[in-house]
């Protein structure tokens, strides 16, 4: 009988062993402080231990600091899959494919935009749709939506947004390779028509920032980030369309587990071997909704430089919005790794996780080969949100991953329940934090108790050496869905 115990391994870790739970292949380990320890749940723990039953799993059952309860995987999960005997499962990439930061720096100070900043912002608010079910100013024709399946941002660049040098400065180039628009269902056609160029809802934002804090120096410089300075993150995914190519795939994948005889602790985590056809289609299939969601964060970006330089009056030239790194925390990848001194493939699920490579990997744009990759965490609206790099540290301890956000502590309901008689947006005003919405309840969903304090899940990822603190910065205004 499993005896259902964690341990602490070091300040920042604690161990899920394999005796936790029957079946477990491999340990579960999570990056967690004392600080943060309290709001673990249950259920998350379990959720790692779940993960560690799946076939082909290698090293271990990962989760990040930001770790809550997700569908099958934990939301910070991180699990690699031996390409021979390991599988594919759309759980451990989410509903909401390739949803993923894009952060913008200027050539705008806090001082030059705060007299300024409500016009902005209700320029944006215009500009950019948001709520549930939003739909961006854009229609495209079956045809056109195929184009953005395989083309990604380079599609959007193609319509006039941006320059081919945004695309260099964007995870995979903005772009995967191996998308098959025939495997995506008419269903998922129909919602992603009307969508690119949408926020959304839930924890999606357009957040002017300016930066409060700079811890290195030089890695500022690098990513030409200052003291100040005004920064524009935009946090989106692929929206309806995405969550219906999940969606669709999980009820392939229920058959997969009963057609491959595959045991499971959890049909949430229904998956198919690698090399099986239902496995190589998903993965097709979800990278056309990768695509859709890098297309959509660029179209945001285009309306978002064109707003600022009409409220602010100022040339592009002078504007200096420049893209900083686009990064995704919901996808499944083939990537190289080392394991037992040998570089092998894997098959790297982050689910609410980002990469955070070193210094030196190839897949980095040149301007960041040496500094190592830039991590974007946003925080939650009335806080802060973090730039790093990646580190080898995350090399080594977690295939290149690190956290992605804050996490989650209150259901939406419990949150909404506690906002109950409060009003979210005066409190965030007397903080100096304009916020526009289009759903008054997402604000209550949204408010700061909901989430872990991002400055200590970012404390534990640069204490556990995954990835490295550059900046902090300070929202003054934000659009949410």
């Amino acid at each position: 009988m499993a005896v259902r115990t964690v341990k602490r391994l070091d300040e920042y870790r604690i161990e899920v062993p394999q005796t936790y739970a029957p079946g477990m292949r491999v340990r579960g380990i999570i990056y967690l402080d004392p600080r943060l320890e309290p709001g673990l749940e249950e259920k998350a723990i379990i959720q790692v231990a779940n993960v560690a039953m799946l076939p082909g799993i290698v090293g271990a059952s990962l989760a990040m600091p930001d770790i809550h309860m997700g569908y099958g995987f934990a939301i910070g999960g991180v699990a690699a899959f031996s390409m021979e005997e390991g599988i594919i499962s759309p759980g451990g990439v989410g509903y909401d494919i390739n949803c993923g930061v894009r952060l913008l720096k200027s050539s705008l100070t806090r001082g030059l935009v705060a007299p300024r900043l409500g016009a902005v912002l209700e320029a944006l608010f215009t500009e950019v749709p948001s709520g549930v079910g939003s739909k961006g100013k854009l229609r495209l024709s079956r045809q056109e939506l195929e184009k953005v399946m395989t083309g990604g941002a380079r599609w959007a660049v193609s319509e006039g947004m941006g320059s081919a040098r945004d695309l260099e400065l964007i995870e995979s180039g903005g772009m995967m390779e191996g998308a098959d628009p025939s495997l995506i269902s008419v269903k998922a056609h129909e919602r992603g028509s009307s969508q690119i160029g949408s926020l959304g809802s839930g924890n999606h934002f357009l957040e002017i920032q300016y930066v409060d804090e700079i811890y290195d120096e030089e890695g500022a410089r690098s990513l030409g980030l200052f003291k100040d300075q005004v920064t524009v993150m935009i946090h989106t995914g692929s929206r309806g369309f995405g969550h219906q190519v999940c969606t669709d795939y999980l009820e392939v994948m229920e058959r997969a587990v009963r057609k491959y005889g595959i045991e499971l602790p959890d049909r949430e985590l229904a998956c198919a071997p690698i090399g099986s056809p239902e496995a190589r289609d998903y993965l097709r299939a979800m990278r056309a909704a990768a695509n859709y969601a890098w297309a959509n964060r660029h179209a945001i970006m285009h309306w978002t430089r064109q707003t600022f330089t009409k409220a602010m009056g100022m040339g592009p030239e002078d504007l200096k919005m420049e893209l900083v790194y686009d990064v995704a925390h919901n996808i499944a990848k083939i990537e190289e790794h080392m394991v037992n001194g040998k570089k092998v493939k894997l098959a790297v699920h982050r689910k609410g996780a980002t990469r955070a490579f070193a210094p030196g990997h190839p897949e980095l744009p040149a301007i960041y080969r040496q500094t190592g990759q830039p991590v974007l965490v946003p925080g939650d609206m009335g806080r802060a949100s973090f730039v790093l790099l990646g580190t080898q540290g995350a090399m080594e301890q977690t295939w290149g991953s690190t956290c992605h956000g804050a996490g989650r502590m209150l259901s939406r309901h419990e949150a909404i329940r506690r906002a109950r008689g409060r009003s979210i947006y005066r409190e965030l005003e007397d903080k100096g934090i304009i916020v526009m919405s289009a759903g008054r309840e997402t604000l209550a969903e949204e408010m700061s108790e909901a989430y872990k304090d991002i400055s200590d899940v970012v404390d534990v990822v640069q204490g556990a050496g995954i990835s490295k603190k550059v900046a902090r910065l300070r929202p003054m205004g934000v659009v949410k869905g």
